[in-house]
């Protein structure tokens, strides 16, 4: 099992609870980090008697605070909204968007309340919390735990109070039916009592089904797969730093996809030996056979050397195919989950790879995948965010808009808020989709602003600018770039720019941006603005809003 991120876990979501009383800093504040004092402009000295009303001027966007610390208790959750997300999913049934996750909560608040929370929307912007999948661990993990320890050689004794986690389910839609492939982990050392002298036991992917998601009702399948050993290594371990991964591919995090040719995969994997993709039976959703280590599927990405390296720092597979440019892609979270979370992007034009970055080297191979699309970042008026990532990619039906959600948190010592990383809220992102066909997630979160026209006037004007360049562990933070009158940029860019109304496209020194409506978050009071998002040409995100 993948110790770091057992540890990552439960530090953050227990040590709440170990420090005692939560301390809870208020803010009558939208974004509780702004100074809220708004100054009154001069009278119009000579006012428009016709004025053309803005239809977009009483638009009302969200104002849910980021620091939820004071309604974060379990009996305050019809406030959460977006508050204790983790490791989202989300699929649409009927008018309503649902959202399925991770069992985390600020203080554990989640806890004795059933596994897989749920949360439901119309618009992407206000989620109603609906309860959770399971009311109990599912019987058969501890019972398939036991035989597989049982037929080992030598054979282990049963362990009779297994600790369990609930992480990362997938929700998708197969023809008429629902399908959640869920994690479950088994957080007891093999032997012993101490992971750092042996590996913990495995995880198991298991499948529950519904026809109807408002309903609530699910039939729990049972398991998919579990975590496989290859014999390459033991299960005791010399020490804490010991990373041999004793699990081949590590059961969590699935992610499934129906092929255009109508063939089934389940894409899965997390550290240990890389991110595997198994095919799976149509008719149950589970794979025809599991005899062997090759029953469990192929390795389609992994980091560094994949022949050697048994702790690859990635995770979070997400899974998607888009019909307009033909490509798989294969959405990534890179690095320890707290604050160095990260996301990026890879295609290929066959499921199983090889998958490549934007510089075209084989992530299946081992190589850094490009584009990075999210990063800890920080605008003004802001602490940032951090651990944005473990993404779900899903598409608008009637739409046909791409997003992105993740969780993010907020940064290490917060003054105000007690153990502020562990405040982990909910991202839902548009995805807007470069010529050449690549992904890239919007620099703000969704907040429905209508759709106006965007003039090259409404560039003109100071902008936050950010490159979200790869350093572990550390926010990119913005810096204030000036777009002027006559087409020339001053600040911490320099050059010039040009403007495509028709295509909503900045240019920028001969790199092209997408502009769109948006909303400012971080603003206080907040309102809407412009954001525009690009690439540089080594695959690195960039992101711009518009400040004055």
């Amino acid at each position: 099992m993948k110790k770091s991120k057992l540890i990552s876990k439960f530090l953050i979501f227990l040590m709440v609870f170990s420090m005692g009383a939560v301390s809870i800093s208020c803010s009558e504040d939208d974004s509780d980090f702004t100074d809220d004092s708004v100054q009154e402009p001069d009278p119009d000295p000579d006012p428009d008697p016709d004025p053309d009303p803005d239809p977009t001027d009483s638009f009302a966007g969200p104002t849910y605070p980021d620091d939820y610390t004071n309604i974060a208790s379990w009996e305050q959750r019809s406030q959460w909204n977006l508050a204790n997300v983790h490791d989202p999913t989300v699929e649409k049934d009927g008018d309503y968007f649902y959202m399925y996750q991770t069992d985390a909560s600020y203080g554990n608040a989640h806890e004795g309340h059933g596994h897989f929370p749920v949360r439901r929307s119309t618009d992407l912007v206000n989620w109603e919390h609906r309860g959770a999948v399971f009311s109990e661990a599912p019987a058969w993990v501890k019972d398939s735990l036991n035989n597989m320890r049982a037929n080992m050689d030598p054979a282990l004794p049963p362990i009779e109070n297994p600790n369990y986690g609930f992480w990362a389910p997938h929700i998708k839609k197969v023809d008429n039916k629902f399908r959640l492939y869920y994690s479950v982990v088994v957080t007891n050392p093999i032997v012993g009592s101490d992971p750092n002298t042996s590996w913990t036991e495995r995880a198991f992917i298991g499948l529950a089904e519904t026809d109807d998601l408002a309903s609530g009702n699910w039939e729990d399948k049972g398991m998919v797969v579990s975590s496989i050993a290859d014999g390459e290594e033991t299960y005791l371990r010399e020490n804490g730093n010991d990373w041999s991964g004793y699990f081949k591919f590590n059961a969590i995090d699935p992610s499934f996809i129906v092929t255009p040719e109508g063939e089934h995969w389940l894409i899965y994997g997390s550290w240990h030996s890389g991110i595997a993709a198994v095919q799976l039976d149509p008719a149950t959703g589970k794979p025809t056979k599991l005899d062997n280590v090759e029953d469990y599927g192929v390795r389609i990405a992994g980091r560094g050397n994949v022949n050697t390296n048994r702790w690859q720092g990635l995770e979070g597979p997400e899974i998607i195919y888009n019909e307009e440019t033909g490509y798989y892609y294969l959405f990534l979270a890179y690095d320890e989950l707290s604050v160095a979370y990260n996301t990026r992007v890879v295609r290929s034009q066959n499921i199983t790879g090889p998958y490549v970055g934007m510089d075209g080297a084989s992530i299946t191979e081992g190589a850094e995948a490009l584009p990075i699309l999210t990063h800890p970042y920080a605008f003004n008026n802001h602490p940032g965010w951090v651990g944005f990532s473990h993404p779900s990619v899903f598409q608008d039906s009637e739409t046909g808009e791409w997003f992105y959600s993740s969780q993010a948190r907020l940064p290490e010592g917060v003054p105000g808020i007690n153990v502020s990383n562990a405040v982990m809220m909910g991202h839902v992102r548009k995805i807007e989709w470069t010529e050449d066909g690549w992904p890239l997630v919007s620099p703000e979160r969704y907040a429905g602003v209508p759709e106006t026209p965007i003039t090259e006037e409404s560039i003109v004007g100071t902008w936050e600018h950010i490159t979200l360049e790869y350093r572990y562990r550390e926010i990119q933070e913005s810096s204030n770039v000036v777009f002027h009158e006559d087409n020339t940029i001053t600040g911490s860019i320099t050059g010039s720019w040009s403007f495509d109304s028709d295509s909503n496209t900045l240019t920028i020194n001969d790199r092209e941006h997408i502009v769109a409506n948006a909303w400012d978050w971080e603003a206080s009071p907040r309102h809407k603005t412009l954001t525009y998002v690009g690439l540089t040409s080594s695959g690195r995100s960039v992101w711009g809003k518009k400040v004055d």
